[in-house]
Order: C-alpha cells, then sequence, then structure tokens
C-alpha cells in the first residue's frame, strides 16, 4: 500500500523539518527523491545521502521558489534528466510574525513572494509536465493558523490561507488530466522553527490541542505519503487537518 516505485518527487525546503521528514518518507515508499534547498547544502546533502545509506535514491537541487524564472528552470531540468515528474510537494515557506500595526510592507511581500507565489511557480511548472503524462500529484503545504488565524500571523496566515484556495481552484482546473492537487494543513509540531518558542507559549498552544501534544514531522510526511499514492487518486481539492484537533 501507499507503493510510490519508480515515481519521481520534488520536495522543495526539504533540507530540514517537515521537508525532511517528507523526502525521507516519501523515498522509503520507492520515489526517487529531488531535495530542493535554498541555504545549507550540507543539510541538504545529509538528507540524500541519509536516503541512498538505506537503498533509496535522491538528489539535491538548489534554487529558490521565490525566483520564479529559476524555479521554471530548475524545474524543467529535473523532467529532462529524469524523464518525468509524478509528485510536487510544495513545502518551502518562511515565517515572519507580527501584529497588523507593525507590520513591515517588505515583510508581507517577502512572505508572499515565498510562500504564495514560490508554490504557485511551482504548482505551474510541474502541472506542464504533468498534464502530458496526464497524471500527477501537487501537494500545499499550508498551517492550522490559515484556517483558524492567530495573534500576530495575520501576514503568515493569510499566505498560507492563500495556499488552500489557490489549491481547490487548481484541482478543479487540472482535474480531466487526472492531475490531483491537495493541500496539508500542520497544526503545532515539532520542528526546528518552533524549538524556540518560550515555554510559556507553548503551554499555552497545548492547551488548546485536544490530544495534548504537540505533532511530529513524521506524521505530517505521512499524511503527504498518502495524497501522493495511487491510493488517493480520487481526493482532490481536499484540506488534510494533521493538528490533534486544534482546530476541525
Amino acid at each position: 500500500m501507499f507503493e510510490l516505485n519508480g515515481k519521481v518527487a520534488l520536495v522543495t525546503g526539504g533540507s530540514r523539518g517537515i521537508g525532511r521528514a517528507c523526502c525521507e518518507a516519501l523515498a522509503r515508499q520507492g520515489a526517487t527523491v529531488i531535495v530542493n534547498y535554498v541555504k545549507g547544502e550540507s543539510a541538504a546533502s545529509s538528507v540524500a545521502d541519509s536516503i541512498q545509506a538505506s537503498g533509496g535514491k535522491a538528489e539535491i537541487v538548489r534554487f529558490d521558489v521565490a525566483d520564479v524564472k529559476a524555479t521554471e528552470s530548475a524545474i524543467e531540468d529535473i523532467a529532462k534528466r529524469h524523464g518525468r515528474l509524478d509528485i510536487l510537494v510544495a513545502n518551502a515557506g518562511i515565517a515572519i510574525d507580527g501584529l497588523l500595526l507593525r507590520l513591515k510592507e517588505d515583510d508581507v511581500d517577502q512572505l508572499f513572494q515565498t510562500n504564495v507565489r514560490g508554490a504557485l511557480a511551482c504548482a505551474k511548472a510541474s502541472a506542464r509536465i504533468m498534464m502530458r503524462a496526464k497524471t500527477g500529484r501537487i501537494i500545499f503545504m499550508s498551517s492550522v493558523v490559515g484556517e483558524m488565524g492567530n495573534v500576530g500571523q495575520t501576514a503568515y496566515a493569510a499566505s498560507k490561507a492563500a495556499l488552500i484556495g489557490a489549491a481547490k481552484s487548481i484541482a478543479r482546473e487540472f482535474a480531466s488530466r487526472s492531475l490531483t492537487v491537495n493541500v496539508v494543513a500542520p497544526g503545532f509540531i515539532d520542528t526546528d522553527m518552533t524549538s524556540s518558542i518560550a515555554d510559556s507559549t507553548k503551554d499555552h498552544m497545548l492547551k488548546a490541542i485536544p490530544l495534548g501534544r504537540t505533532g511530529t514531522a513524521h506524521e505530517i510526511a505521512s499524511a503527504c505519503v498518502y495524497l501522493a499514492s495511487d491510493e488517493a487518486a480520487y481526493v482532490t481539492g481536499h484540506v488534510l487537518r494533521v493538528n490533534g484537533g486544534m482546530y476541525v
């Protein structure tokens, strides 16, 4: 079940956290994984090396999703070298927090350039390839705050909410070509990004989670594996919430 043998998967922001977990999970199911990174080549190489050491196939590719032309060129090159691209996990993203009255315009622009335009650029370039094959899986990585909002995260939440609307629209556009487009919306996940949160804030957030704990990157990756598989061929335009009941 959930076998991905012979598939080629691109994971943006794949060098750490949720991205790394997705790379490793997809590789375990048989996919050849393209680990995208912008900074930290050693971290990306570590992911690829770990996959290869376990008998999987992986390579690293550097490009910034915020650079649309570079993104399109890189994805076209991946498809040429491998002869296909079956799975896109648009995971790359940044977080800039701040109350609305203190938000800088540059921060808002940067968030949307990476989180929204970057994801759309990846989806557009990947869809061109997938359309020719008449099959493909596109998965956007949103967030629980994109659905429920959060104080001090207005711009970040807006960028993550935008991915949900985009996925639903793209799903309708490409359904006739058997491309599925879905969203994974993680809740409070234990990663490097959340490790710097103050203990008092963490305690407050945990009280809002019915399951009473943080999630793991592996649990998010498992959701992506399902959506990338043939078993999810009849699932499109869906938001798969992996949040411990924080938002239902």
